[in-house]
């Protein structure tokens, strides 16, 4: 017997000729949304086509692992919807064939998608990341007279921060310029206030030509390093009209080392990855255990010997020094007040030290969170590829819908879904609000989740996207009824008992008056016989009997007045405006709980004057068709 069927083959040449086609679709997606967010930093600059070519592919390259994934779902959705659409999946389903069968060779061509996503991410990826980030950052240098943004200070050029109010892009001239130059020391620092300038390139790209137009230059005077903390610090103020600066820059394509990126977990692969959170961890506590000797050095600074950084010798001889009370009530008023101030003064200190060293910790372990998340993210990409196939095949053999218009809007839809959970996750993950393993992993739990959910119901031919018995859930719940849609029958075999018709109605009449009159409907019903004495309200559920019968025999008749009017009759729930369920125990629930029972309540109440209009529009449409039958003359129907 064969191993792989003439169907096995037909169905997965199906699958992946749409995948190629729908890869590069993602691919050409992804890779536009990336070059839209650099293009500012690609025009204008000069650079040659091999460079804007080797930039192209490795965008393409890093944004390959994003695009797998959907390609799988838009694939997958298309193939079985198509199926669906030709009849082709019910015909293999009536030849005694499963759904999960049928699937068989395309989860077995997923695991290889994903397996090869797993190798390229742990391969090609960090290589085409590390590249990709060396020429961008390259790319950003190369004539920085074309990056200076409005309204923000710009630091890429060495020992200046240049602040511009408005740029004119089509002339290049800035407008309300603010200059901060700091080439050597603190002393060395100057401050240019200018009404325009422009900055321009040199001929041989080897520095910046700056010109300015009406401004001031302010620069401090005083070499000592100790004016720094004097009220009055001399300074020179300079004002000119026209002044040039030449600011030595390399302005030539340089690429940068790639060591430069080291830092970055996405250009490592498992092993990398794993050996940089080793050497942080390492960091990490050695730096812990430096900061708690330090602390306790601090808070220990005049019972220690200079040098201590032991903390268990730190530990004991804390434990030998006398207690704090005998030695503060030795003390003189003005020593405690002297004690009092120099503690302070240490808190004060040590405070400043622990913020820094927070900051400092606090940089190192949202590294190794990057690089923990990086390392999951490897795993989970390649996983959402044979998670989506398991989303994207039950869906299209339940909607059997192909082509490129229902399943482009569902794919689209999930992988945004998909995005914005995997993001939410990863975000609290980097900011430790959640541990790494549930930030990382939550995307692939939900979907595989609904992966099963959609699998179960695709192979119990369950209809899952049924619009109408959704409008009927929610119209119970809503408490919204729908209204009758009585049509003229072609064929009438036996005629309405038109001579008793009249007594019939009217006998509804009055019971309907009668009943409201001691049901008094408008009133608040008991809360405690509302949930906890169960009961049916009989008369309703006679009336709802009665007036069903005389609709099926008013439905014979050839009057199509008549047809209108019994069109109008409302449709009535005997127990709708008695209690909220069948089951006792779930009243009672309900009833204790009292917050969900008040809204259940307030239902009912609800119910109740809608089922007095109810009683109130039978009467005129009972009063409306017997009028109907008087004017026919003895109810000789002929219209």
């Amino acid at each position: 017997m064969r191993f792989i069927k003439k169907l096995d083959i037909y169905i997965i040449k199906e699958f992946l000729l749409l995948f190629a086609g729908t890869f590069f679709i993602c691919l050409f997606i992804f890779v536009m949304q990336f070059l839209w967010m650099w293009m500012n930093n690609l025009i204008g600059k000069g650079l040659t086509i091999d460079l804007l070519a080797k930039f192209f592919w490795y965008s393409s390259l890093t944004v390959i692992p994003r695009s797998v994934p959907l390609a799988v779902l838009l694939a997958s959705l298309i193939s079985f919807g198509n199926l669906g659409e030709h009849f082709e999946l019910l015909s293999m389903k009536s030849a005694g064939i499963p759904l999960i069968r049928i699937l068989a060779p395309l989860i077995i061509v997923a695991a290889l998608i994903s397996g090869a996503s797993f190798v390229f991410q742990n391969k090609v990826s960090p290589y085409a990341v590390r590249e990709l980030s060396r020429l961008a950052w390259s790319m950003k240098q190369k004539s920085p007279e074309l990056e200076i943004p409005e309204g923000v200070f710009y630091s890429e050029i060495p020992g200046y921060n240049l602040y511009v109010e408005h740029k004119d892009r089509e002339t290049g001239m800035l407008y309300g310029v603010m200059i901060y130059t700091n080439t050597g020391s603190y002393n060395d620092t100057q401050i240019v206030l200018s009404d325009s300038a422009r900055l321009q390139s040199t001929a041989d790209k080897m520095h910046l030509k700056l010109t300015l137009w009406g401004g001031e230059r302010f620069r401090n005077m005083d070499a000592n390093q100790g004016t720094m903390l004097r009220a009055n610090v001399p300074y020179m103020r300079e004002s000119f009209v026209k002044e040039e600066d030449i600011i030595p820059f390399d302005g030539n394509f340089n690429l940068m080392d790639a060591d430069l990126f080291s830092h970055n977990a996405q250009t490592k692969n498992l092993g990398e990855i794993e050996h940089a959170i080793d050497s942080l961890d390492h960091k990490a506590d050695s730096a812990r255990h430096m900061i708690y000797a330090n602390i306790l050095q601090w808070y220990m600074r005049k019972a220690l010997p200079v040098g201590t950084k032991d903390s268990l010798a730190i530990v004991q001889q804390a434990q030998e020094m006398p207690p704090f009370d005998s030695l503060y009530l030795a003390m003189s008023d003005d020593q405690r007040i002297k004690a009092w101030r120099g503690a302070r003064s240490r808190a004060e200190s040590m405070q400043a030290e622990c913020e820094f060293r927070a900051l400092e910790t606090g940089d190192r372990n949202l590294n190794i969170r990057k690089h923990r998340i990086e390392w999951y993210k490897k795993f989970t990409m390649s996983l959402a590829c044979l998670l989506f196939f398991f989303i994207g095949a039950p869906l299209g053999a339940i909607i059997r819908k192909g082509g490129l218009g229902v399943p482009v809007v569902v794919s689209v839809i999930i992988f945004i879904f998909y995005y914005i959970v995997n993001q939410a996750g990863e975000n609290n993950a980097k900011v430790d609000a959640w541990t790494i393993e549930s930030g990382t992993w939550l995307s692939s739990a939900v979907l595989l989740g609904i992966g099963i959910f959609l699998t179960h119901k695709a192979n119990s031919d369950s209809v899952v996207f049924n619009i109408e018995g959704y409008k009927n859930f929610f119209m119970k719940l809503l408490g919204l009824r729908p209204s009758r849609k009585l049509d003229r029958k072609e064929v009438i075999i036996n005629d309405p008992d038109y001579a008793t018709l009249p007594q019939r109605l009217n006998e509804m009449s009055e019971f309907c008056i009668a009943y409201r009159r001691t049901k008094h409907l408008r009133r608040i019903p008991n809360y405690f016989n509302l949930f906890f004495r169960p009961g049916q309200d009989k008369r309703i559920a006679q009336l709802r009997d009665q007036l069903e019968d005389i609709i099926e025999e008013l439905h014979n008749s050839r009057d199509n007045v008549l047809i209108m009017y019994i069109n109008e009759y409302p449709i009535i729930n005997p127990s709708a405006h008695t209690r909220p369920f069948n089951n006792k125990r779930l009243n009672m629930i309900f009833g204790i709980i009292f917050p969900l029972g008040l809204l259940v309540y307030m239902r009912i109440w609800r119910y109740r004057l809608r089922l007095r209009l109810d009683l109130q529009n039978i009467q005129r449409i009972n009063n409306l068709i017997i009028a109907r039958l008087n004017k026919t003359q003895h109810y000789d129907i002929t219209s």
